[in-house]
């Protein structure tokens, strides 16, 4: 049995899934606009494409006595800067005018991570390879960065939902996406350390929970936010936990701001 095409056609199920899941939210959007819905349901689509050529035993080629799969490169340079903006727009929800000049930069930063891990997918001399690789991991950093510091300070003035909203999104998005180059190094474009096949279930498992996973979470929780009213019960749940890796972990409710001064009642 070929288990890498198996893997890739049940990631292609899956996208379709959720893409068809996405669509369906976006037929009552509850305050949430339309254009998230649209780069939601983009990125399954985009996705399950480039992982349908892979189970097609297409979109790869030998590089330096190992099969690099450079659909996946296609899937990554239009889709994880497409969960970047995501995950921008939600952090400036509130705000009026967006700070393009940010998304840009965090968007053309994660292009160069995908372009950098590219090339050394596809370099021969092992010292050549490595260079691109940590270029690649430095660029990520600066993303990392980017999301952790100014992009998360866009929340604060916009109230503590939002704030409690994107702080589970940033950390399930960070612990993600960290796996990505740590399952590059440990497999066959690596060291070695484990075989194609699982490589490639390992590469069906992450862009599925960083991708379905995260926009799953991130409407849902917009929707509790905009239409508290009116939301859901998946709504309300994925208002008030989120999940790594399956496993639901329950945060605290939102706070409610302290006043400032307070008054007895002296009746």
């Amino acid at each position: 049995m070929n288990w890498q095409a198996l893997f890739h056609w049940f990631y292609v199920a899956a996208m379709a899934i959720g893409a068809l899941h996405f669509w369906s939210l976006s037929r009552n959007p509850k305050g949430v606009p339309q254009h998230e819905y649209l780069v939601a349901i983009l990125i399954p689509i985009w996705s399950g494409l480039a992982y349908m050529a892979m189970a097609l035993n297409q979109g790869k080629v030998e590089a330096a006595g190992q099969i690099a799969h450079y659909a996946r490169y296609l899937d990554w340079i239009v889709t994880t800067p497409l969960l970047l903006l995501a995950l921008a727009w939600t952090a400036m929800q509130f705000m009026h005018k967006k700070d393009w000049t940010l998304i840009g930069t965090l968007m053309g930063t994660q292009v160069v991570v995908v372009v950098t891990g590219l090339i050394a997918d596809l370099s021969e001399p092992p010292a050549v390879r490595y260079l691109w690789y940590f270029c690649g991991v430095a660029a990520f950093l600066v993303v990392l960065w980017g999301i952790w510091s100014p992009l998360r300070a866009k929340t604060r003035p916009q109230g503590q939902g939002l704030s409690d909203l994107y702080d589970k999104l940033v950390i399930y998005f960070t612990v993600l996406w960290i796996g990505y180059p740590i399952v590059w190094i440990i497999g066959p474009s690596g060291i070695g350390l484990i075989n194609q096949t699982f490589d490639t279930l390992l590469f069906c498992i992450l862009p599925f929970f960083s991708k379905v996973g995260f926009s799953f979470l991130d409407l849902h929780g917009l929707r509790s936010l905009q239409a508290p009213d009116t939301s859901t019960a998946t709504d309300h749940t994925v208002s008030s936990t989120f999940s790594i890796w399956g496993i639901p972990i329950a945060l605290s409710p939102p706070r409610r701001p302290r006043p400032r001064y307070g008054f007895r009642d002296l009746r």
